[in-house]
């Protein structure tokens, strides 16, 4: 009998950042890293789960962003680089600890462990998206979208014009991309506000997750809490995330990624060594940068930290995927005696957490699902999809606006360090709206005029860039994308309204800014 339900939702996202003026970009390197050390190796287990005919499934939420540039050939070629930097790099680092076996152990592992992915990622023809596809149409994965630049939504509720444009932009490109529209949203930043409902069923998508405290405060109060959804009155499904869960996986201080058996993220050779030394083989360039390449554990102090063991880390992993199950396990039995259906634990998580942040993230997940056959009877891992159709009544409430951000709304992405941007956005939308309600069924070169502009305006609206000025990591190039985009979009404005369509510098624009091909301005207007 079935005494509860696991759905884990991984949203993987990262900015679209795409220089081909450049032939190499530190910026870049964000998608290489995350390549190797996060989709990779998740897309290799999903593809073990399904060998292995585990029962376990499991929501994935990929952006659109991201989308494009895993499906960009310039971005695979620079990605197959960056790989055959790391395994020379590697091969390199065998040889210096010549006489040391501890380390050579570990660069020998890092050495092998690259090669692997690189020949994986061969085989697979660099097609990353179409691997996911692949465990949507076998029923491991169900693949959710987001908002089509990742903005944050309710900052843009005053312009009904965006939120559609956002929304409906993103699950468009989801079906040209796996052959079917997504049930599911991911709300970027879990930021949930009560407008969003109407746009969303419109674009037909069915549920989508928020925060703890935008389930918890909805109105009328859930019977269940955060263990079951609520129904919007337009009709969509709202889930919560079970905040012991978050807590469990998120936490810096009380979380399992800090225990001190596994991988530091931040002590790297990439900053440890002879600069001449890397030079050859830095995956950025001439810069100092992240390698991945990492000797030493999270156990000690800031230069006393003990060597990685990897067979000790991945049996923490282990342990620590039973301790999450038995946590689960224990709590739903409880809720059992109160509940008149299954409780669902809702479990959201960044996908790039698994990896590259948390190094064994991935045999932490892994072990998860294996382990529920045999440590949680009863504890099913589904998809919330999966949940719906099995418990497909609920209580109607509407929840409370809300984010998982800092402070639990939207401060970190409006406050005093980046509030001066939202003027100018918004200047750019109501102009995009006129261009839109005057253009009618624009086609030919206005209508790429046109579909440009909203795509550079769309790409302005990214969250990334707020969240980069207000936490100081990369803010020069936040605001410098911001401002090129804002740039773009004014250019192609002001030649759209004088009629001066210069067809080159168009195709320049697109050729750089390659994503959303779908884009119907109509949304605007």
């Amino acid at each position: 009998m079935r005494t509860g339900c696991l759905a884990i939702v991984l949203h993987a996202h990262l900015p679209f950042v795409r220089h081909p003026e450049h032939e190499r970009f530190l910026e870049e390197t964000w998608l290489h890293e995350a390549v190797v050390e996060c989709y990779l190796p998740l897309l290799l287990m999903f593809e073990g789960w399904g060998r292995d005919r585990l029962p376990a499934r499991l929501s994935l939420s990929l952006s659109p962003t991201l989308g494009a540039m895993l499906a960009d050939p310039l971005l695979k070629q620079r990605c197959r680089r960056h790989l055959d930097a790391l395994i020379d790099l590697a091969g390199a680092e065998v040889v210096r600890h010549h006489w040391d076996a501890a380390r050579q152990k570990i660069a020998q592992f890092y050495h092998d462990r690259l090669s692997s992915l690189r020949r994986a990622y061969e085989e697979r023809g660099g097609d990353l998206l179409g691997g996911f596809g692949r465990l949507q149409v076998s029923g491991q994965l169900d693949l959710l979208t987001c908002s089509a630049t990742h903005a944050v939504l309710p900052l843009h509720r005053s312009h009904p014009g965006s939120i559609r444009a956002q929304i409906r932009a993103a699950c468009r490109q989801h079906q040209q991309w796996f052959g079917a529209p997504p049930r599911g949203f991911w709300l970027p930043e879990c930021a949930y506000a009560p407008e969003l409902d109407e746009h969303l069923a419109e674009a037909g998508v069915r549920w989508f997750v928020v925060e703890t405290h935008g389930l918890l405060q909805a109105r009328p109060r859930p019977r269940y809490g955060v263990f079951a959804p609520v129904i919007t009155p337009s009709g969509l499904a709202a889930f919560g995330r079970d905040p012991s869960c978050a807590r469990q996986v998120w936490s810096r201080q009380a979380g399992y990624p800090g225990a001190p058996d596994y991988r530091d993220f931040y002590r790297d050779i990439g900053f440890d060594l002879d600069l001449e030394y890397l030079r050859p083989n830095l995956p950025a360039g001439p810069a100092r940068s992240f390698t991945g390449l990492k000797y030493h554990r999270i156990a000690g102090g800031q230069s006393d930290k003990a060597l990685y063991d990897r067979a000790l880390a991945l049996q923490t992993a282990s342990a620590h995927a039973a301790h999450f199950l038995r946590t689960r396990l224990k709590r739903a039995r409880r809720l059992g005696e109160i509940m008149d259906q299954p409780p669902v634990f809702v479990a959201p998580y960044d996908a790039e957490l698994l990896g590259h942040w948390w190094f064994e993230g991935p045999e932490f997940l892994d072990a998860v699902a294996r382990q529920a056959q045999t440590e949680a009877p009863g504890l099913t891992l589904l998809t919330l999809e999966n949940y719906l159709a099995s418990q497909p009544a609920h209580f109607v409430a509407t929840p409370n606006a809300s984010s998982w951000g800092e402070g639990g709304h939207l401060k970190v992405w409006l406050n005093e360090k980046n509030a001066w941007l939202y003027p100018r956005l918004r200047a750019a939308q109501d102009r995009m709206a006129a261009l839109a309600r005057g253009a009618g069924a624009a086609e030919g070169l206005a209508g790429r005029f046109l579909r440009q502009a909203g795509c550079e305006l769309l790409l302005a609206q990214a969250s990334d860039w707020p969240f980069m000025i207000e936490t100081g990591s990369s803010p020069d190039y936040a605001r410098r994308r911001l401002e090129e985009h804002l740039a773009r979009f004014q250019l192609l404005a002001d030649r759209l309204d004088s009629g001066q369509l210069d067809e080159a510098l168009l195709a320049g624009i697109e050729a750089t800014d390659n994503l959303l091909p779908g884009l119907d301005v109509r949304w605007w207007a």
